[in-house]
């Protein structure tokens, strides 16, 4: 079975404002974003993309056009079903001011029992980007042979979901799963299992450098900023 290269979006201007974006439109690359994915050619020169899948929101379609322009063979699609988690009443709001709120709780510690007023369960988003891999990877391995490579941009919610469900974890414990903007993570599937092979690959280690401000230990809804 194919191996998929996740490519979460480049660092958005909701990422830098500190605003949880959900599906709210005009979300756009900021400037280190829009760099990012102007580096992103480089970092996958040496992979035979046969495909590129990615969310319908305008963050992971910026993050993908300079590889799509780099590589002008390639067929893009888009699947909502790798979109953004629908936050409801929560999209647009300041993360800062949702830490008070009950739910965040629920979020942190016991995921799968979270579902967001006037959105979707974690649970669902889950589901139905679990489903989009598996049709993806039957698409990909008829179309392109068992040993083809293709990529899906989405975003950080959802590439955490997936890597939990490639590792056979409880959607509890995704939350203990990191990746930054423009991060690279891989899963190679095979017909018993999947392998991951990498995870959250910036290239970049200045985020395990020491924060002026230590956390809290929450993880970040959305998938954070990445390093500054």
């Amino acid at each position: 079975m194919p191996t998929l290269i996740l490519v979460r979006h480049g660092r958005s201007t909701a990422n830098t404002s500190g605003v949880l974006a959900g599906w709210t439109p005009g979300v756009a690359l900021d400037e280190r974003g829009a760099a990012q994915a102007s580096a992103l050619p480089g970092r996958l020169a040496g992979l035979p993309i046969s495909e590129v899948v990615t969310s319908p929101l305008q963050r992971c379609q910026e993050t993908v056009r300079p590889l799509l322009d780099a590589r002008p063979e390639l067929s893009v699609h888009t699947d909502e079903r790798i979109g953004e988690c629908h936050y409801g009443d929560w999209s647009g709001r300041k993360l800062a001011e949702l830490k008070d709120e009950p739910l965040m709780e629920v979020v942190q510690a016991h995921p799968s029992a979270a579902a967001f007023p006037g959105g979707e369960s974690m649970r669902a988003m889950q589901t139905r980007a679990a489903e989009a891999v598996r049709e993806w990877n039957a698409r990909v391995e008829r179309d392109h042979g068992a040993d083809a490579v293709y990529l899906m941009c989405s975003h950080g919610d959802i590439i955490k979901s997936l890597v939990a469900d490639a590792l056979g974890l409880h959607l509890d414990l995704f939350q203990r799963i990191s990746v930054e903007p423009c991060s690279i993570t891989a899963i190679r599937y095979t017909r018993l299992r999947p392998f991951l092979v990498r995870l959250g690959d910036t290239g970049d280690f200045a985020s395990l450098a020491p924060h002026e401000e230590p956390g809290d230990g929450d993880a970040p809804v959305g998938g954070g900023a990445g390093a500054p």
